[in-house]
């Protein structure tokens, strides 16, 4: 049986963004949540670097143009942030190219922007 990898840490991260979510509800730019978050991932002692650059490998060797990420929190979990009205492909696409080009093994999709609900997906590579 595979053992979901940073399962209490992706718990504790969900966690947060649903207090964001319950208190802004959609309507936002995604920068309002980012702050919003960063908040309540302080407030939750969860540790995290907002905007991290993250190296970017090709063939195992690092490029000189970099990616700046949402959130690198844990030291290992990719968290990236969308306030649009639904989740697609092409986003899950995005974070898993993220994930893999930065040599991270886990990515955390949340939208802000929902009418209805917050949008999140796990993405492990």
């Amino acid at each position: 049986m595979n053992e979901l990898i940073y399962k209490d840490e992706c718990y504790k991260i969900i966690g947060a963004a649903f207090e964001v979510y319950n208190a802004l509800k959609p309507g936002f730019l995604e920068a309002v949540y980012q702050e919003a978050l960063e908040i309540e991932l302080s407030e939750k002692g969860i540790p995290f670097v907002s905007q991290p650059e993250l190296i970017i490998y090709y063939k195992d060797r690092p490029l000189k143009k970099h990616y700046f990420g949402d959130f690198l929190v844990f030291g290992a979990i990719l968290v990236e942030i969308k306030a649009i009205d639904k989740l697609t492909s092409r986003e899950q696409a995005q974070l898993i190219n993220e994930i893999k080009a930065a040599k991270l093994r886990l990515g955390i999709l949340i939208n802000f922007g929902h009418p209805d609900k917050l949008e999140w997906d796990r993405m492990a590579y």
